[in-house]
């Protein structure tokens, strides 16, 4: 397929304005299922579980199986919507979405249409440079996910191309809240970035109500990016499209600039833009055809009669009010003085999305300069390298261990950097990797000084250029010992000892 023809960034933002919208779908971790009794992957009991292991008569559309609403996900959809700012509704339906689903057995999902659990919201995203964007949200439904399709042949892994596919039905059912922005307008040249901010938000603000891990790399946490342009000076929005099940924060900034100089292209030319789904492709940075995309109407809605409405108590919504954690907005602002970080340095660890890996780390031990500087760090050029999220790469109870040894003179940084490499290949724990692999600091004086007497031996003016004033003669020596002693030498303790050997002759 040809490369589509790209507008440059300011030129296009010269001509158009870009509106995006975004849909964001949350995976709950209650322990069963949204309509059915099986077991719910998406909570942390049952991740490893085996293909079509978790499932049951409902979650497999089978004859006479009739779904049962989950009550803790009832529960968790409004603490979600009322962190969102949302009015609840005092009573909501489900409604069944009719599409040809291979992952769902029934073909149609069960979700919420005209009557959504949370309705008018708006939540405040902060970007780079520390200017806020109030984002309204239309509506947070409850519904079910489909299950997962793996196919096989070919070269992309997408179905095109492929020999045959395998379905799994284990996230068939799994608990969502999709929810809906309206059109979001005047993010202009931020929009990439507003979005972005966005996403993560809603992972800050699930992970804080403990309703869901968000990790999207689990598929815990998507995003479907709408984004639409339209002439500057006209009133009537343009064509959107819809790039699906975007995974990463850095790849919905990607995707939707990719989109707009993609758009600006097509519609300078005096082209259309086609309403469709996209998908994206992280290792192209791209976005390709999917289907045409289907309006409210195509999908047939009618309420579920399978299922009574939904109508919480007052009581509940309060109760659930009541123990709303803090907004992410005051939790930033807490955190920053409570750590004591300068703007740049705390900007770091927010515009990389670490904020609760940094605080899950300090929490576990670690100093807050030291949790920084191995998320913002190492774990950071890492995860660019692999094009993940550092998240996905280390635990911060594994990092908070790395920085103990690392406090301890147990390992000095550059043998920290080997150990979280082994960390990573899921060697096991860092003082395990320590172990296996032999990395220790040396600190013992016998081993360095028979190390440094061999270094000696070898440059035998450098105690003379020392008593002679010229201290800095002695790193040749310490460079020496550290590469006999593959850098697990204690640097500062052989500078010591070699300082010794000079006075004492």
């Amino acid at each position: 397929m040809a490369r589509a023809e790209l507008m440059d960034f300011d030129k296009a933002l010269e001509l158009f304005e870009p509106v995006i919208g975004l849909e964001v779908h949350v995976e709950l971790n209650t322990v069963t299922k949204m309509f059915s009794p099986a077991p719910n992957p998406a909570n942390a009991a049952y991740h490893d579980a085996e293909p079509n292991t978790l499932v049951s008569p409902v979650c497999l559309g089978l004859p006479g199986s009739l779904p049962v609403v989950n009550g803790d996900a009832v529960r968790k959809s409004i603490s979600l919507g009322l962190a969102l700012g949302c009015d609840i509704a005092e009573s909501s339906r489900f409604a069944r979405k009719n599409y040809f689903y291979p992952d769902l057995a029934k073909d149609y999902q069960i979700s919420q249409y005209d009557e959504p659990i949370a309705h008018d919201g708006e939540v405040e995203v902060e970007i780079s440079d520390g200017r806020v964007f109030r984002v309204p949200i239309e509506r947070a439904h409850m519904e079910e996910d489909a299950g997962k399709l793996t196919h096989v042949g070919g070269a992309t892994g997408r179905i095109q191309g492929a020999e045959y596919s395998l379905v799994d039905y284990n996230r068939a059912g799994v608990p969502l809240v999709e929810i809906v922005t309206r059109p979001i307008f005047g993010a202009e040249a931020d929009a990439p970035e507003v979005a972005k901010a966005y996403v993560s938000t809603i992972r800050d603000i699930a992970i804080s109500l403990g309703i869901s891990e968000a990790r999207m790399e689990r598929g815990n946490l998507r995003c479907d990016a709408n984004v639409s342009l339209r002439p500057r000076g006209q009133e009537a929005l343009g064509i959107r499209t819809e790039t699906k099940n975007v995974n990463s924060f850095r790849s919905i900034e990607r995707a939707v600039r990719y989109e707009i100089q993609r758009q600006a292209a097509i519609l300078a030319k005096g082209g259309s833009i086609t309403q469709e789904t996209r998908h994206w492709h992280e290792d192209t940075g791209t976005t390709s055809p999917g289907r045409p995309k289907s309006d409210a109407d195509d999908y047939r809605y009618f309420p579920e009669p399978d299922l009574l409405p939904v109508v919480p108590s007052a009581e509940l919504v309060e109760e659930l009010r009541a123990a709303l954690p803090e907004a992410p907005a005051a939790r930033r602002r807490r955190l920053k003085a409570e750590w004591g970080f300068t703007d740049l340095e705390f900007q770091d660890v927010a515009n990389g999305g670490l904020l609760n890996e940094v605080a899950e780390t300090i929490a576990a031990g670690a100093t807050p300069a030291a949790a920084r500087k191995w998320w913002t760090g190492e774990l950071t050029r890492l995860a660019n390298a692999a094009d993940t999220d550092a998240a996905s790469l280390a635990t911060p109870a594994q990092v908070a261990e790395l920085a103990a040894l690392v406090e301890a003179g147990t390992l000095t940084d550059r043998l920290a950097r080997q150990v979280l490499e082994g960390v990573i290949a899921g060697e096991g724990s860092p003082q395990e990797v320590v172990d296996a692999r032999g990395l220790a600091v040396v600190s013992d004086d016998g081993a360095l000084i028979a190390a440094i007497d061999e270094a000696l031996a070898a440059q035998p003016d450098v105690l003379a250029k020392i008593r002679d004033g010229k201290v800095q003669a002695a790193g040749a020596v310490i460079g020496a010992v550290m590469k006999a002693m593959r850098g697990q030498a204690d640097a500062a303790r052989v500078r010591e000892l070699i300082l010794e050997r000079a006075a004492a002759e």
